[in-house]
């Protein structure tokens, strides 16, 4: 079955698009990647998608019309991917999150997610069934409604024999743990959570740095010149979240501007230099990532494949391989699986197991959910 698979972070870089054949449901699962383009954002559109992650007021009006340029944007998209390919059966949505709030947070004990995108548009406007809103089913069920690609992970990602971690490094960082599949139960260990902030910090001092001219770094060249301020790495790490055990997970509701401007303060007083500066962020995430792994996780894994954005910057990969030496540190392109387009693929596939398999999408040990859902609402076009 050929599927559009359509996802936007929270870097909100654009809308990962990915067109991709797909066969199987469990251990049998099979993809293959046959188109994959990141589609920007007009940048007026992308300005207020941040503004309102930082939390702008808007009127139900202004929302309305947020929500409806969203949609085309991804609908245009979904219809962009099948020009030099194939036409597709089905889309998958995950939309822009802008906003989230995990259950039992100081604001309320019930959990909270708002994508943005209507499957009802992209369906209307593309012709092709959508399924969409994915994270709302797991939150009736009592979960976090992330991290949601655990599931395809392991169908995808583990090995008979190797223990592994998917870290994938998008706007915040996350993590599945994957024991091999060759031992008895073995799903029933998966495990997996949002680790804290991997590019979202970088990038916001990157434009704060640039005055708005660059908006991220690449290949980590600019933090690679720098000298890490551990002093400053061990006070953010007290944070309430790197020590709260999963399930849990973040946004920029957390790690966001705010949190950026605290952290810059108080680089100030340390006297860092702009890429001290971003070191010290780099190994914020480093060191996030690297105390997740030592406190929760059952073992430690023999290898780590980075996805997302983030398993591009090579100071970033060199850093966490320094600091987790027993592990081998690669990416998902190097056992098959295109890293920078992983998240769409896998949102492809949570809108294939719901309208082709009726396949439950979540794994309640990730997300604290109290049973598996099948996740996502399906909207048909008009005939």
């Amino acid at each position: 079955m050929k599927v559009i698979g359509l996802m936007s972070g929270t870097s909100v870089d654009g809308i990962d698009t990915v067109l991709v054949e797909i066969a199987g449901k469990e251990l049998d699962l099979k993809v293959q990647l046959l188109a994959a383009k990141t589609n920007p954002y007009p940048l007026e559109i992308r300005d207020k998608i941040l503004k309102v992650c930082g939390g702008e007021p808007l009127s139900m009006m202004e929302l309305a019309a947020l929500d409806d340029a969203i949609a085309y944007n991804f609908a245009q998209a979904a219809q962009n991917i099948q020009k030099q390919s194939y036409p597709a059966e089905l889309i998958g949505s995950h939309g822009q999150t802008v906003y989230h709030r995990p259950p039992n947070s100081p604001e309320s004990s019930l959990g909270y997610s708002m994508q943005l995108a209507r499957g009802e548009v992209i369906a209307n406007v593309t012709g092709i069934p959508t399924v969409c809103n994915f994270r709302a089913a797991d939150i009736a069920a009592g979960g976090q409604g992330a991290p949601l690609v655990s599931k395809v992970d392991a169908y995808l990602l583990s090995d008979p024999h190797k223990h592994r971690a998917i870290q994938n490094l998008g706007g915040i960082a996350n993590v599945t743990y994957l024991p091999p599949n060759s031992e008895l139960n073995w799903e029933r260990e998966v495990f997996g959570w949002d680790t804290g902030p991997a590019n979202v910090l970088l990038d916001l001092a990157i434009q704060k740095l640039t005055d708005g001219r660059q908006t991220y770094d690449k290949n980590g060249a600019w933090a690679a010149q720098g000298t890490p301020c551990n002093k400053l790495v061990s006070q953010w790490l007290e944070q309430d979240f790197f020590l709260q055990p999963p399930p849990k997970s973040t946004g920029r509701e957390l790690f966001g501007s705010e949190y950026l401007a605290k952290c810059w303060q108080e680089a100030q007083v340390e006297n860092l230099s702009d890429a001290d500066f971003l070191a010290t962020l780099t190994e914020l995430t480093v060191a996030s990532i690297v105390h997740s792994y030592r406190a929760f996780l059952p073992q430690m894994p023999q290898e780590i494949l980075l996805c997302g954005g983030g398993s591009n910057n090579l100071y970033l990969r060199q850093r966490l391989q320094a600091e987790l030496t027993s592990a081998k540190v690669l990416t998902t392109d190097q056992v098959g699986l295109n890293g920078d387009y992983k998240e769409a693929i896998a949102f492809a596939i949570l809108g294939y197991w719901r309208s082709h398999c009726s396949f439950t999408g979540n794994l309640p040990r990730v997300t604290g959910a109290k049973q598996p859902m099948l996740l996502g609402e399906i909207h048909y076009p008009l005939v």
